[in-house]
């Protein structure tokens, strides 16, 4: 069973999406909060696979909660997905950078909203079609001309190769494809990623690849809108 948070000012919201999880036999919705401060305290109470979190709340926003969150080693095991109802919103990639595994807009059809979850709760990261190439632009302005090339200086040529293919959304079967490995071994080189660089997640390795000037927003792929499919 995957157990759901419920983070959102909006009380219709809240109720529309627990009406929406309760229907998948898989997902159990454990509670809900109106702000960030109450959301923290749920989530420390009830311990949730995924906390669902609006961007912009009162008391204590959505990204000040997401880096309370990932910030804290009891709550590990706890994935956050933002919300928000804006296609553009400048608040993205601060979300990604706070720790969030995932990135979701309000009308999100319920099978995939269903998906998504089951999705992080593996320890996948999601970010909305719609959203994608907006944060991909602003990791792109944000780099200095240079680039960062420290961020990676520390990794193999191979984990540089994987982490690129990873930035430009490939799956793990397809980064195996495209480098001649496989798919298992795609999958090691992607936790070593994770350790050698103190990220997260997967979302976050996008985040490095682009400023560390491995890959660049003209580059990203179509799997670029589903970082990671069903893959840790």
């Amino acid at each position: 069973m995957i157990t759901v948070a419920v983070v959102d000012d909006q009380a219709l919201v809240r109720t529309g999406l627990i009406s929406l999880l309760d229907r998948d036999p898989e997902i159990s919705v454990v509670g809900e909060a109106s702000n960030g401060k109450d959301g923290i305290a749920l989530i420390r109470r009830t311990r949730p696979d995924v906390a669902l979190m609006d961007i912009r709340m009162p008391v204590l926003d959505g990204i000040e909660a997401t880096t309370m969150i990932t910030a804290d080693p009891e709550l590990n095991g706890t994935q956050v997905v933002i919300l928000t109802t804006f296609d553009e919103d400048e608040h993205v990639l601060g979300a990604i950078r706070a720790g969030a595994a995932g990135f979701l807009l309000k009308d999100v059809e319920p099978d995939e909203l269903r998906r998504s979850v089951r999705l992080v709760a593996t320890g996948s990261a999601l970010l909305a079609p719609a959203v994608t190439g907006q944060v991909l632009a602003e990791i792109a302005r944000a780099r200095s001309p240079k680039a960062r090339p420290e961020l990676v200086a520390e990794l193999t040529d191979r984990e540089r190769e994987v982490l690129a293919e990873v930035g430009r959304g490939r799956s793990n079967d397809e980064v195996g494809a495209v480098l001649f490995i496989s798919p298992a071994t795609a999958r090691t080189y992607v936790s070593r990623l994770l350790s050698k660089l103190g990220v997260r997640d997967r979302a976050q390795l996008v985040v490095v690849a682009y400023e560390s000037g491995l890959v660049t927003a003209g580059e990203r792929t179509d799997r670029a809108a589903n970082l990671g499919g069903a893959e840790s």
